[in-house]
């Protein structure tokens, strides 16, 4: 099934990742991020709302329907850690992304990252456990074409896409620290962990 008319529209007026990153935020950020729901593109456009692999998911659709490449990056964490999912977009050169999220820093980045690690280390510092300030970013993706690897059957689709975070997951990712680096991390100082705390929707 293809997307209809109305929804081709839509995604065909993001045609610019700041564009893409706006409509986002004009949906309400999704709490069913664990096991409970993982929804299209047209799924979410109908909801109006999405968590952060949804986000990615639809800006990857509007950028593949613009002519660009429809690319995920998986930020990675530790077990007792949410993963992070974004789309990647590059413009003149260096790396950008576009990222739904309810917390106030791991947000869209502007494209001035001249490697996908430059842009992955971005996050890094702002990626800690709010309970104790211990920074939990692991590793990172290979760029990943969601098109090239499922097609675009996944924008329509009914069910729950836990395949396509499933593949994502297995597939090649990069370390961002050595084990000596990881015993030495410092925690997030107590303001950091306060300002972790600030959240679009509670």
């Amino acid at each position: 099934m293809s997307l209809n008319g109305p929804e081709s529209r839509l995604l065909r007026r993001l045609s610019t990742p700041r564009r893409v990153q706006d409509f986002l935020e004009t949906l309400r950020y999704s709490h069913d991020s664990g096991n409970d729901m993982l929804r299209s593109p047209r799924r979410v456009l109908r909801d109006r709302s999405a968590h952060c692999i949804e986000g990615a998911l639809l800006a990857a659709a509007a950028f593949w329907m613009n002519g660009a490449r429809p690319l995920l990056l998986d930020l990675r964490s530790d077990d007792d850690d949410l993963d992070h999912v974004v789309a990647l977009f590059k413009r003149h050169g260096c790396w950008g992304a576009v990222s739904k999220t309810n917390h106030a820093v791991l947000r869209y980045r502007e494209p001035v990252y001249r490697t996908v690690r430059e842009l992955s280390l971005s996050y890094f510092h702002e990626y800690f456990l709010n309970k104790n300030g211990r920074k939990t970013m692991k590793d990172f993706s290979e760029p990943y074409d969601v098109v090239r690897r499922h097609g675009t059957g996944w924008m329509t689709r009914d069910d729950d896409l836990w395949d396509i975070a499933e593949a994502l997951d297995g597939s090649r990712h990069h370390p961002i620290l050595t084990a000596r680096q990881r015993k030495e991390l410092r925690p997030a100082d107590p303001v950091e962990i306060s300002a972790g705390k600030l959240v679009v929707y509670r």
